[in-house]
């Protein structure tokens, strides 16, 4: 029992911020990329609040981070269609979906940084097969503007940091 608690503390010292704050940035901003519910604005926001001197390190790291997430969900739509026989009969307003993501291609991915449905769009990208890297490419381009944007405003809003 004790050598548990050893271990929590140590990875809850770890995780903390601000002594490990851009790891954490990292994985939270990871995590959240995925179809799990988390935000991640809130551990880039503790991080440059502690210390304004890292708000582009932590926006850096939390577009690396999401864009990592963004790419493990278009590997797990990927996974998913090939696992998946093609029902015939979808939706109209799914068909109407799926064909506007075909239209635009890669370049849909720039709304990735969207709440609610970006991080399902990165995992439609890879159902359809859309290109990986350039998809990546777009999901970063997105979620630094998300980041840079969240976290300015945060800044200059949060009283006692201009």
């Amino acid at each position: 029992m004790v050598c548990m608690e050893a271990w929590m503390h140590s990875l809850l010292t770890w995780l903390a911020l601000p002594e490990v704050g851009l790891s954490t940035v990292f994985v939270v901003a990871l995590v959240s990329a995925t179809l799990l519910p988390l935000g991640s604005e809130p551990a880039v926001a503790a991080v440059v609040l502690n210390d304004p001197s890292l708000f582009w390190p932590a926006v850096l790291v939390a577009t690396l981070g999401n864009s990592v997430g963004g790419a493990i969900s278009w590997w797990m739509g990927y996974g998913a269609e090939r696992a998946y026989e093609h029902a015939r009969h979808r939706p109209p307003h799914e068909l109407r979906a799926l064909a506007w993501l075909k239209r635009f291609g890669p370049k849909a991915c720039l709304l990735s940084w969207l709440p609610l449905v970006g991080d399902p769009l990165c995992a439609v990208a890879g159902w359809l097969r859309l290109p990986f890297w350039p998809c990546v490419v777009y999901m970063g381009i997105g979620k630094f503007g998300r980041y840079v944007t969240m976290t300015a405003a945060i800044l200059w809003w949060w009283p006692g940091h201009r």
